[in-house]
């Protein structure tokens, strides 16, 4: 059995497959970022699936892509706790921006951008992928992420620098509480997550001026620090999006990259299909 994980901050999503690549079920846990939670907490996730605990003992491959699994130690943590609870398996884990190459270009080069609850981009000429800037976290990058949004939604409720109107909604759709807030940012494990909930209110909003508006800026600003690393490629190459901030920005995508002079290529919510494709190609040629 062959076990293909695409994992964000907020959920993973599991595909087994047989050596045919037919599949045999498809599940769900929370996200597992080994940047942010202990080897416990990991655990904890990983039995929330009572498929993945019903079938640990007949995987024999894992390919696990996930945010958090860019620098080596959390990356390490993270497969070092899949071989001792899945121990029949070879587990390969790589970052998330791997998975999204393999959904939205296969071996096809491009630039690939991550939209999800975190922020992320590369390029792959096909075979190698490249990434010119290393994460150093929700707090200092992420922009145009689902917890990017949400924090300035918070912040501009905070300062009263959101329309009255909208105020009112994020009010009636939230817990507003100030403690409730900081709990979460503080005290628990996944504050990126709990900030790009906040998010889900701009895609019930999109045609407000506001949302417009904060839309640009964050995909601006992603624009500048993280796809202009790839000035010479985005000549020649389309700039391809994954996520579910992407799929649900695509106009202001659209807009915001005829302001940077790039064109947009394929737009893919969910990778986990294009990635489960991906693996069962590779499969029908090694046969």
């Amino acid at each position: 059995m062959i076990l293909i994980t695409d994992s964000g901050s907020t959920k993973s999503d599991w595909i087994a497959l047989d050596a045919n690549g037919k599949q045999l079920f498809k599940t769900r846990t929370r996200g597992m970022n080994p940047a942010i939670l202990t080897p416990a907490e990991l655990l904890d996730r990983l039995q929330e699936s009572e498929d993945l605990v019903a079938h640990k003992n007949e995987v024999d491959q894992i390919f696990f892509y996930g945010a958090g699994c860019g620098t080596k130690g959390p990356r390490k943590a993270l497969e070092t706790l899949l071989v001792n609870y899945f121990h029949n398996s070879k587990v390969i884990v790589k970052e998330d921006t791997a998975a999204a190459v393999y959904a939205a270009v296969g071996d096809n080069p491009g630039v690939v951008c991550i939209l999800g609850t975190g922020s992320n981009c590369c390029f792959s000429d096909g075979e190698h992928i490249e990434q010119r800037v290393v994460s150093l976290g929700y707090t200092l990058m992420d922009e145009a992420s689902g917890n990017w949004y949400g924090k300035n939604l918070l912040r501009d409720y905070g300062f009263k620098n959101m329309p009255t109107e909208l105020m009112n909604k994020f009010e009636a759709a939230y817990n507003m509480d100030p403690d409730y807030i900081k709990y979460n940012l503080y005290k628990q494990s996944n504050p990126n997550a709990f900030l790009a909930r906040h998010a889900e209110f701009i895609f019930q909003n999109l045609e407000e001026r506001y949302i417009k508006k904060l839309l640009r800026k964050g995909l601006r600003k992603f624009s500048r620090n993280m796809i202009l690393q790839f000035r010479e490629e985005i000549k020649s190459h389309e700039v391809h999006f994954v996520g579910s901030i992407a799929y649900f920005a695509q106009a202001r995508i659209k807009q915001v990259a005829a302001e940077f002079g790039y064109e947009v290529g394929n737009i893919v919510r969910r990778p986990i299909e294009g990635l489960v494709d991906y693996h069962i190609k590779k499969l029908q040629k090694s046969v």
